[in-house]
């Protein structure tokens, strides 16, 4: 389907820019039945040319509301599919990467700004086309009846493109402008959103305020920016295309009054001939015109297209070369090799200099030490979320780096502290929309994780965004679940997962724990010590870890 959908898009924007093409055949019609009836031939001359002008009229619509329907559903396709492909690359991108697009910004360039590449697909690519196909056709037309019509036409042509280039220019860096401020004003609106009872409490409410007010101002401000460019060039363009019929207009009607003799090869047109032209011309700069109405659509599509683009650009693909290292480590529980690992936070102390670590395949591993000792950070090294330093870390045999970090964190689950919870359904939270996930093992998954005997938690029970209404063991329960229903899990990371719970309901949380990490390699992140002392090896974190140490 991936292959079809440019073709289909190609051939049906290639159909929509040649149906105007019949235009000339319905004014070589339409000037026969006007020269029969200045002939005198009446009106039942007419009805042959008027039956096959209507005819020709039929099959144009048909025609165009065909290929328009099948344009518009390859360019929905396209768009959903370049929404796909900047989701899946924000999915890659670590959330502790700096560098990662703020999820507000992100937002609007997947929603409001993807939507821009549709009328790029549906108006400015046909328009495009049309430009290059009718005009040069309909000038060949024209050149069979008088040379100096044709002649006026190509001449006021380029006058055109040209002033659309100029005015071009300064409309893509307006629409990127615009894009731009809109992104950042919806980036900023999320993180105040946010951050509200913190605002409440700072008293910044006001400050923040006049702020947004100033942001909008600015999306108001390029907003109009681009507005004004688009009605300059769709002025220009009225003022020249104008210009042009009027030309023709004056030679032809001289013409037949005998007063302009040269120009039609040696001879006079008759007055079908005459009309023939006066009916192309206006035809010759229709592409232009609309090539003009939706020039504002290239600059905004475009200027999303780069947008997207951007958000793509760290798109990594797996060399085919190391595909079977990394399926191997995902089928099997894998052992987990630190070699001189060395990571630290900007100018601070580094957290780990020379780390040397071996976790057997299916070993179970307790890290303690210290807050703020690097415990989640070594997890975090470990899946791939934050780039190390220096050194390697291999999982399964496979080494794990940009590359591979997304096909080797497939075979990974995370069960943290808090996890984030979605406005949806507890099934659809434990799902996670994730292929495969059938309602049957999200049941069994719910019933094993213990949350199935909470009332407010039962499969259908609706959740509010964070959570809202769920306790902190409930959550890890959450958790739980949604590393149960996965079935292709083979290494489990938990970070903190007894934290903040009371006697009871931790020593649930480590009994499910415990069984769901059988056949599997574990590593924790506690300061639990029964949790610990269950799981059985403990290594200790923080700055004296030593190679000898995490052996």
């Amino acid at each position: 389907m991936a292959t079809q959908q440019p073709d289909t898009a190609r051939n049906s924007t290639l159909g929509l820019s040649a149906a105007p093409l019949l235009w000339i055949a319905q004014a070589a019609l339409l000037a026969c039945a006007i020269e029969r009836l200045a002939n005198g031939a009446g009106v039942d001359g007419m009805l042959v040319p008027a039956l096959v002008f209507l005819l020709l009229g039929l099959a144009r619509a048909s025609f165009e509301a065909w290929a328009a329907r099948r344009l518009f559903a390859a360019a929905r396709e396209r768009v959903s599919q370049l929404r796909t492909n900047a989701a899946a690359a924000l999915a890659r991108r670590s959330p502790l990467d700096p560098a990662r697009l703020p999820s507000g910004q992100a937002a609007s360039v997947m929603a409001e700004q993807a939507e821009a590449v549709l009328p790029w697909l549906l108006r400015y690519q046909p328009a495009r086309w049309r430009v290059m196909l009718v005009p040069p056709v309909i000038a060949l037309a024209v050149l069979t009846q008088s040379w100096l019509a044709a002649l006026v036409l190509v001449c006021a042509a380029p006058l055109i493109p040209l002033f659309m280039v100029i005015i071009g220019w300064r409309a893509q860096a307006a629409s990127a402008a615009q894009l731009h401020v809109s992104g950042g004003m919806n980036g900023f609106l999320l993180d105040r959103l946010r951050g509200l009872s913190t605002l409440r409490a700072l008293g910044a409410i006001d400050a923040t305020a006049l702020r947004l007010r100033a942001t909008a101002e600015a999306v108001r401000a390029s907003t109009m920016a681009v507005l004004r460019i688009a009605f300059l060039s769709s002025t220009a363009l009225e003022l020249f295309s104008a210009l042009g019929v009027a030309l023709v207009a004056v030679y032809i009607g001289f013409h037949l009054l005998g007063e302009i003799v040269p120009g039609s090869w040696g001879r006079r047109l008759t007055i079908g001939q005459g009309m023939f032209v006066l009916l192309l011309a206006p035809a010759f700069f229709e592409p232009l015109r609309e090539l003009a109405a939706v020039w504002h659509d290239k600059a905004s599509g475009q200027a999303a297209l780069d947008a997207l683009a951007a958000l793509d650009a760290d798109m990594l693909a797996v060399p085919g070369a190391l595909q079977a290292a990394h399926a191997a480590a995902l089928t099997t529980a894998p052992a987990i090799d630190i070699a001189a690992l060395q990571f630290g936070h900007g100018t601070e102390t580094p957290l780990f200099n020379g780390l040397d670590l071996h976790i057997g395949a299916g070993e179970h591993v307790a890290l303690v030490g210290a807050s703020g000792s690097g415990k989640t950070t070594l997890l975090a090294l470990i899946a791939g979320l934050a780039p190390a330093s220096g050194g390697t870390i291999r999982i399964g045999g496979a080494v794990l780096d940009d590359a591979s970090a997304p096909l080797l964190r497939a075979g990974m689950a995370w069960i943290g502290q808090a996890p984030h919870v979605f406005p949806a359904t507890v099934r659809s939270n434990v799902a996670l929309a994730r292929p495969g996930v059938s309602s049957l093992a999200v049941s069994r998954a719910i019933d094993f994780a213990g949350l199935g005997q909470v009332q407010h938690a039962t499969p259908h029970a609706s959740l509010g965004e964070g959570g809202t209404g769920l306790s902190g063991g409930e959550l890890v329960r959450l958790a739980l679940a949604r590393a149960a229903v996965a079935s292709g899990t083979t290494l489990l990371l938990a970070d903190e997962p007894t934290a903040r719970l009371d006697r009871d309901t931790g020593t649930q949380v480590i009994d499910a724990l415990l069984l769901l990490a059988q056949g599997r390699t574990m590593i924790v992140a506690t300061h639990d010590l029964a949790l610990a002392a269950r799981i059985g090896r403990v290594i200790h974190v923080g700055p004296t870890t030593s190679a000898r140490q995490a052996a």
